[in-house]
Parts: C-alpha cells; sequence; structure tokens
C-alpha cells in the first residue's frame, strides 16, 4: 500500500480535520425546474461512486467467494444493499446516459457506445443545480460530449488510461502522473476540501475507469493473489447446450479471444487469438521507467513460467482464468482502497451524517461464468449492477432488499432526497420506499431490458423483461426466444421457452413484454439480417 493510501485515521483527521472555506460557483444554465418539496430538513449531500464493470460476485458485501472488499463492506453495513439492482442496456455509455437522465435508452437517445449523448436534455445534476446544489463530476464520462450541468468536472477522454492518464478539463488536456483510480480520489477529496462552497449541498459523481479492460492493477497490487488460486466458476467450461444457437457464435471466450500482450500482460506476444488479432498493451508504454521497473518484475518471472509450462487444452484456459481474474480483483482491491480514503475523508470532516453515500457500476461483467469475459448480454451476470446505499436517517444499519431496481431508478432517488419532485417524464422511480422499508405493494413487478448493439463480441441486439422468478428474451433478428426459470435454473443454462409445461408462462411474459414496452413508449425495432458491427 502506498504512503497515500496508509494514513492512520489520527493522521487523516489532523489533515482534515479543519473545515475550508471553497468558493461560490455560478449555475450553468439549466432546465425548467420541477417544483421542490416543502421540508425544514437540510438537503443531505450527495456522494455517488461509480465503477466500470464491477460484478457483484466480486463485492464480498454480495457475498463473494473470491476476493474481500472491506470498504464498499462498510456502505453496506451502514446503509443498504440492493440484491435485485439491474441496468437497461448493458454497455458503457449507454448505462451512463440513463443514470443521469432516468430514462431508457430509446428515450434519452443514447442507445449505443458510438452515439453521442445529448447535454442540452435534462439530467439529474440539472435539476439539482436549480435546487440549491453545486455539482461536480471526476473521471470517467465516456459520453463523446463535454458535461454539462456541472460546476466542475475533469475527465478521461474515451475510455482513458491506467497509467499516467490525461484528462479533460474545460481549459484544455491535462496529463498526471500515477495511477488513475488514485488520481480520481485524490482529486474528488480535493475538490471537497478546497474548491466546493461550503454553504450549499453537493453532488460529487466520482466515476474511476478500473476495472474495465485492460485490468492494469496498480503499483500497489501488482502481486496481491500471486500465492493464490481464485475458485473457477462452475460454469468455465460451457458448451452453450439447451439455448439459442446465438451463443456458440460468442466472441468473448477466455479461451479463444483474450490476446496475450494486450489481456493477458504476456510482454512482446505475437501468439494471435481465434480472430487473428494481436493487438498491444499500451498501458506499459505509457509508464515511468520506475513504473515500468515494478511492472516488469511482478509480471516477467510468471509468464517465463507460463511459457515454460507450454499448456494446451483445459490447462491453458484454466491459465488465461487465473491471469485474467487475478488482475481484475488487483484492480478491485485498487478501488476499495480508494473508497476507504473517500469515507475517511467525509467521516474526518464531519460530513457523514449528511451525506448520502452510492457506491455501483454501470452494469456487471462476466468472470468466466460461461467461459467468458466481457458484459451485454442478458444473463445474470452482466444485467445485475451493484448497489450499496448509506442513507442517514433513511437505511437501517446492514439493510438488505430484494425488490427490482434499475439505474433508471437513480436520478428520480437522488431528486427526492434533495427534496425535489421526480420529473414526469422520468421512467425510473425513487427508490427510497424499498430502502426506509416502506415500500407499497404498488412496487414494480418486473423491468424491461434493451441491448442495442450488433457485432461487437458478436452479440446480437436483443430485449427482453424479468420478474422475480422469470426472464423472457428476445434476439429479435433472428426472432428466437429464451425463458429461463430463475428459481429452478438461476445459472440460466437451459431456455425452457420450448417446453409445454412452461406454455402459460410464455404467454404471461410476453404480455408483460409488451405492456412495458407500451408504459416505455418504445419503439418497434427493425431486425437486420447480417452482422453490422459495433465500437
Amino acid at each position: 500500500m502506498s504512503a497515500q493510501q496508509s494514513h492512520t485515521r489520527r493522521e487523516f483527521i489532523k489533515k482534515f480535520g479543519m473545515a475550508t472555506a471553497g468558493f461560490a460557483a455560478s449555475a450553468l444554465p439549466g432546465c425548467s425546474m420541477p417544483s421542490r418539496s416543502k421540508t425544514s430538513a437540510k438537503p443531505p449531500n450527495i456522494v455517488f461512486i461509480f465503477t466500470d464493470d464491477h460484478a457483484v460476485q466480486s463485492i464480498s458485501a454480495y457475498g463473494s467467494k473470491i476476493n474481500k472488499t472491506p470498504n464498499l463492506d462498510r456502505i453496506a453495513q451502514q446503509g443498504a444493499t440492493l440484491e435485485r439492482c439491474f441496468c437497461c442496456n448493458s454497455i458503457c455509455a449507454p448505462s451512463r446516459a440513463a443514470v443521469l437522465t432516468g430514462k431508457h435508452s430509446h428515450m434519452n437517445g443514447l442507445m449505443t457506445n458510438g452515439t453521442k449523448f445529448d447535454g442540452s436534455q435534462p439530467t439529474l445534476p440539472k435539476y439539482l443545480q436549480k435546487a440549491g446544489y453545486q455539482t461536480a463530476l471526476i473521471g470517467k464520462w465516456h459520453l463523446r460530449t463535454d458535461p454539462t450541468g456541472f460546476d466542475y468536472w475533469e475527465i478521461l477522454p474515451g475510455q482513458g488510461s491506467y497509467y499516467n492518464p490525461d484528462f479533460i478539463t474545460a481549459e484544455g488536456k491535462v496529463r498526471y502522473t500515477g495511477y488513475v483510480t488514485d488520481i480520481v480520489t485524490d482529486k474528488a477529496i480535493d475538490w471537497l476540501d478546497k474548491s466546493r462552497d461550503a454553504s450549499k449541498p453537493f453532488l460529487l459523481m466520482c466515476q474511476h475507469k478500473a476495472p474495465h479492460r485492460i485490468w492494469a492493477p496498480g503499483p500497489d497490487h501488482l502481486t496481491m493473489y500471486d500465492d493464490v488460486e481464485i475458485p473457477e466458476p462452475d460454469t468455465l467450461f460451457d458448451d452453450y447446450s439447451n439455448r439459442s444457437e446465438i451463443l456458440k457464435d460468442n466472441e468473448m471466450m477466455i479461451a479463444k479471444h483474450m490476446m496475450e500482450d494486450y489481456d493477458l500482460k504476456i510482454t512482446g506476444s505475437k501468439v494471435p487469438d481465434a480472430l487473428g488479432r494481436t493487438f498491444q498493451n499500451g498501458e506499459r508504454k505509457r509508464m515511468t521507467p520506475e513504473q515500468r521497473e515494478k511492472w516488469d518484475a511482478a509480471y516477467e518471472p510468471k509468464n517465463d513460467k507460463y511459457k515454460a509450462a507450454n499448456l494446451t487444452g483445459k490447462d491453458l484456459v484454466r491459465w488465461k482464468y487465473q491471469r485474467y481474474i487475478k488482475d481484475y480483483l488487483r484492480c478491485i482491491a485498487s478501488v476499495d482502497d480508494n473508497v476507504g480514503r473517500l469515507l475517511d475523508y467525509l467521516d474526518a470532516k464531519g460530513l457523514s451524517e449528511n451525506t448520502i453515500v452510492v457506491y455501483s457500476s454501470d452494469q456487471g461483467f462476466y468472470l468466466g461464468e460461461h467461459g467468458w469475459y466481457d458484459k451485454r448480454w442478458m444473463y445474470e451476470e452482466s444485467f445485475r449492477m451493484p448497489f450499496l446505499i448509506k442513507w442517514p436517517g433513511v437505511t437501517q444499519p446492514g439493510k438488505r432488499t430484494r425488490g427490482l431496481a434499475q439505474n433508471i431508478d437513480f436520478a428520480p432517488t437522488f431528486l427526492d432526497a434533495a427534496g425535489v419532485s421526480v420529473p414526469a417524464d422520468m421512467q425510473g422511480m425513487s427508490l427510497k420506499p424499498l430502502l426506509n422499508g416502506k415500500k407499497t405493494g404498488h412496487w414494480r413487478k418486473s423491468i424491461y431490458y434493451h441491448y442495442y448493439e450488433r457485432g461487437e463480441h458478436h452479440v446480437p441486439a436483443h430485449e427482453g423483461v424479468r420478474t422475480d422468478r422469470y426472464k423472457l428474451i428476445r434476439f429479435y433478428d433472428t426472432d428466437e426466444w429464451e425463458l429461463f426459470d430463475l428459481e429452478k435454473d438461476p445459472q440460466e443454462l437451459v431456455s425452457v421457452y420450448r417446453d409445454a409445461a412452461y406454455l402459460p408462462i410464455v404467454r404471461t411474459m410476453k404480455a408483460e413484454l409488451a405492456r412495458l414496452k407500451e408504459q416505455y413508449k418504445v419503439p418497434p425495432v427493425k431486425p437486420v439480417k447480417t452482422w453490422q458491427g459495433g465500437e
């Protein structure tokens, strides 16, 4: 652990214990304002910590069997865990747009990663600005246009880099030396400590690149897990039988589609993947000599052993899985350390008592389940997303809820917390009734999903509906359907769509899908018969 991360609590309080006055930032032009609810309570601050591709199965608060996340667990222990929170479109940019707007992809206009976000539309930060909040965004943005609705912003260009990252500011591009997860946290704490207006409530969106591909660990965690073997998922060698034939055409298999240099850190390897690709890992080229020396000292001895072993078949797949999952978890360890730093700052400054802290990620991810990495599919591992929230006065410590939630609910929840009425055109709902234990019988019984891209990783466009027990998926380009009984088949290994015993369920689920599409004003889809390719 770095010196920066190893402050004792006493040292941290000593450094940040004195309140500092910030400047009063002028609000950016916003949108028409919904009415503010009458309340005498001081509006809470909101700290929204958002990562990229963090699967719930790698968070110990969700029962991870492969790692520990003590600082994320702090949020869960002091607040609530949403056990069934899902994205509406499992890909980076569309999920972020849904969080900002409270609307499904077809309504906010951002359906694929290749689309530019329309920043002129009403968004969560704009509504909060109008309600007197100061707003800041630091870290990954990934929406192809400059942020709007933020008094302060500093973002990674596109996907960004792990080492010595560039940041885009209103004044131009700047490069910082260090590891991106540390730097994003440094900047978040710096804004809180020196630049915010202490007389105003604030929204801080602290958005990390990690643990997105190519899973480049920071200097403090390069050898973490070297002496352990991570348990393999039960479905690492899935043969994709008993489901749509489409699954067999996927291009996101650990066995076939990870590149040795790019993904697996085997420096200089020219061994192609199953698609003939030999991309190089650009992170190593960005490093300072000191960073590269430490990186090579960690990886080269392990790489030499790999080359000497000359592995084949399942042994090779297992080696690739271990290299992948350990790098992924090393990135998570850095995230967890930095979440701890931010929580410690809030405690030391006396901000915790009136600050909502949320940890989430733009979608889930495959950690070897079905033999995969990546996301996109409506299957649970990439469909489900983490949501941990500490909301003083609302969440009871250690509360867990199984109500169906979705990322379109985030903006309505934050507006509700701020005492701002939720705009009628937002499609999500405030999660407060779930979190305070006062949910009514009118809480949603199903959620809608729609993935629009075609081609990337050979994942077809599809839509579907999920209830407490069942999931119906439609691959509309080929008019194929899948139905899963999640109670009997939680790993989604057998589609029962054509099972006569499930015919009544199929009819009910199709009717529910049609109802949701009408409710959310989903336009008719236009099937295609060829792959279009995606970003």
